[in-house]
């Protein structure tokens, strides 16, 4: 057949796929296209290259402690405007409100009484979606209460740490508080009871330098990033190159300031046998809350 004789074929116009938007996501990390529903099941978790995503505080306390174990504690602290302060015309009050309705918290602290394969712990859970978990009066009052639970019912501290340090809306009542949430764990050393820190991404500023690094133990999800201050802050003081990767939870590791990178996955188990490890006591307790 010649060429010239062929029958032609006509290209329809192309039409919208009927595909729903957000059912696909591309990962930050590997650049892979993931199926969005995958990665949630999976907690959060790249199922190509195992990226941990962050979370909020009620979806960490739904995968980490038993079903319908968690009970609230100390959700009427409130913040309030100590500063009068303002940024582009808006309150700092202003702005606790717009956090509130993100985050349905009250506060970048959520703390509580659980348990953890029968083992009674008192919980804390950071929330980025809050100011990006910042430290004011209320969170360092509500860690420091934590401390107070702990003792009184006699049993482990967990605290996932996710923070961009201390709240400048607060200006020094923010900074306080690590000086009052480290001499917080100082009571709860005294009192023989562990306390296990998590870090998540991003573990930063003056709650890294507060009570997240003074953990009997501290664990870290992959990942994380986790230093005082910024690159380039640092760089700009130094007047240095800076080694690869070095506010990662691996390097963190590597260098001795982490003690176990754990995956979510994994997280549940590990902590509980760090509970039942250091509290032999709370664990042949049948699961109740203290052993006074």
């Amino acid at each position: 057949m010649s060429l010239f004789s062929r029958k032609r074929f006509k290209l329809r116009n192309g039409t919208k796929s009927d595909i729903p938007e957000g059912l696909w996501m591309k990962c930050d990390s590997c650049h892979q296209t993931v199926y969005r529903a995958d990665v949630e099941e999976n907690l959060h978790v790249c199922t190509v290259c195992g990226k941990h995503y962050r979370i909020g505080a009620w979806k960490r306390v739904e995968i980490t402690v038993d079903a319908d174990s968690f009970t609230e504690t100390h959700g009427e602290l409130l913040t309030s405007d100590p500063l009068g302060f303002s940024v582009g015309g808006e309150s700092y009050l202003e702005r606790i409100a717009r956090a509130r309705e993100s985050s349905h918290l009250e506060e970048a602290l959520l703390t509580g009484f659980a348990a953890l394969n029968g083992q009674p712990i008192v919980l804390g859970v950071m929330e980025t979606d809050f100011i990006m978990g910042s430290m004011g009066a209320v969170v360092g009052e509500k860690f420091c209460r934590m401390i107070d639970d702990s003792i009184e019912k006699s049993c482990a501290l967990v605290v996932f740490a996710a923070s961009g340090g201390a709240r400048m809306q607060e200006g020094i009542l923010a900074l306080m508080q690590m000086a009052k949430t480290a001499d917080a764990v100082k009571r709860l050393n005294d009192a023989r009871l562990p306390y296990i820190s998590v870090l998540t991404d991003p573990t930063t500023g003056g709650v890294l330098a507060s009570f997240a690094s003074l953990g009997d133990i501290i664990v870290a999800e992959p990942g994380a990033y986790i230093g005082f201050a910024g690159k380039r802050l640092i760089m700009g003081a130094l007047k240095m190159k800076l080694p690869e990767g070095f506010q990662t939870a691996e390097y963190q590791f590597q260098n001795g300031f982490v003690d176990a990178i754990v995956k979510r996955q994994d997280m549940r188990n590990f902590l509980s046998r760090c509970v039942q490890y250091l509290t032999p006591q709370i664990a042949q307790a049948g699961g109740q809350y203290g052993n006074k």
